[in-house]
C-alpha cells in the first residue's frame, strides 16, 4: 500500500486545514495555544499525509504524547 506523502506547500496547506477542522484546539485538552499537527500513525510506521491520519493538538500535549506520558 502506497502512502500519501506531500511536498512542502501541500503539507502547510493540509497542516491549515486539520487546525480549522478541529477548531484551532487541542484536541486532548482544549488549549488555543502552540498548536501543532501530530500524524496518529507516525510516518516512520507507514502512516500517510493525510486529514484522516492528523490531529491538532498543542506542544505540552504533543511532547507528552511522544514521550508516553498521559497528558493533561
Amino acid at each position: 500500500m502506497k502512502r500519501l506523502r506531500l511536498d512542502s506547500a501541500e503539507y502547510q496547506n493540509l497542516h491549515r486545514r486539520v487546525l480549522e477542522r478541529d477548531g484551532w484546539r487541542c484536541q486532548v485538552c482544549g488549549s488555543r495555544s502552540e498548536l501543532q499537527v501530530h500524524h496518529i500513525q507516525s510516518r516512520a510506521q507507514f502512516g500517510s499525509d493525510s486529514a484522516e491520519n492528523l490531529v491538532a493538538l498543542c506542544h505540552p500535549c504533543h511532547r507528552s504524547l511522544h514521550l508516553g506520558i498521559n497528558a493533561r
